[in-house]
């Protein structure tokens, strides 16, 4: 894993204990992680007794997560197009992917689908930018001193599923009940006021493509912008950024 994998792990993995709660895991559980990733959620749900599979479309993560995880089901797949019979799996998480697909409405849906009758759902994504301090920095120094208006890769607007009835529409929509939508408390922390900037330029997707697409120039500026505004996090040596999770889960109707 590289360091900026590692520095975007720390914060994601917080929201896994939540994430698992939601759709209360439980021993010999059939759950199925959809964009796993290196396969962390999958990870803490199969010690805990899960029958688990984990999908990603991206084989080289899948790979990875193989790799760490010999004992657990990985497979390369499609969050849109899920390739299991229906009623397949007692529930369904996804931990920060839904910020990076096409057509989300067509993941719930799928979701909904593979669900047995009363399985649950759930899902994590960030809280809007003035409260996910972090995305927040960098994208008032992009705005200072380069270019927000950048072609991204297709995907929903960043932020969308930060708002509550968002997600109760798009999860109603999708055919889903008992809509619950919760904000958990995260800190990112870093040692360094250059940490931040480094750990979105080199790990992150959609911001990184914006911080990628600047000048040389901007792109400095910003930087710089970005470690001035950091500075106000250090406590006691560290950095401390707050980065909340929004959790949204809900049921399959039984």
């Amino acid at each position: 894993m590289s360091e900026y994998d590692a520095a975007f792990a720390r914060v994601t993995s917080q929201a896994i204990a939540p994430l698992l709660d939601a759709v209360v895991l439980h021993k010999g559980m059939r759950l199925l992680d959809v964009a796993t990733g290196p396969g962390y959620v999958a990870a803490v749900a199969a010690a805990q007794g899960a029958r688990v599979t984990g999908i990603d479309f991206s084989a080289p993560m899948v790979a990875r997560a193989r790799s760490a995880n010999p004992g657990v089901d990985f497979q390369e797949g499609d969050a849109e197009a899920l390739a299991f019979p229906d009623g397949s799996f007692d529930a369904v998480v996804m931990n920060f992917g839904m910020l990076h697909l096409a057509r989300p409405e067509r993941a719930m849906t799928e979701a909904a689908r593979v669900l047995k009758s009363g399985g649950r759902y759930a899902f994590t994504v960030w809280a809007k930018p003035d409260e996910a301090v972090g995305f927040g920095v960098i994208l008032n120094a992009i705005q200072s001193h380069g270019k927000l208006g950048i072609q991204l890769p297709e995907g929903p607007p960043f932020f969308r599923f930060s708002e509550p009835a968002e997600c109760d529409q798009a999860l109603r929509s999708a055919g889903f009940v008992g809509v619950r939508v919760t904000r958990h408390p995260q800190i990112w922390r870093f040692q360094a006021a250059d940490d931040l900037f480094d750990a979105i330029y080199n790990g992150g997707v959609r911001i990184k493509a914006i911080l990628r697409a600047q000048s040389d120039e901007a792109l400095q500026a910003i930087r710089t912008a970005a470690r001035d505004a950091t500075q106000q996090y250090m406590h006691n040596s560290v950095i401390e950024i707050s980065m909340p999770a929004i959790l949204a889960s809900a049921s399959k109707p039984a």
